[in-house]
């Protein structure tokens, strides 16, 4: 979300503590999926970390994005 405020990878890279620049992109990348690389689009964005929740979102309309730390992000546009 910082990044996603800012855009500065290395002030990210410095907060999250990385020695490498390599392991923040992940995070950047995390932030191009959901908003994309358009800054006007605006998401409504949700974690599950189970099937419930995850069956929920795509019934209320939210689409599946990506995996990270064993929960799942999807997001609907506003």
């Amino acid at each position: 979300m910082e990044y996603h405020k800012t855009k500065d990878s290395l002030h990210i890279k410095e907060l999250l503590g990385h020695k490498s620049i390599d392991n923040t992109l992940i995070y950047i990348h995390l932030d191009k999926a959901l908003y994309g690389s358009s800054n006007n689009q605006e998401f409504h964005v949700r974690v599950t970390h189970n099937l419930e929740e995850a069956c929920e979102f795509v019934k209320a309309g939210f689409e599946y994005v990506c995996e990270m730390d064993n929960s799942k992000i999807f997001r609907k546009h506003k």
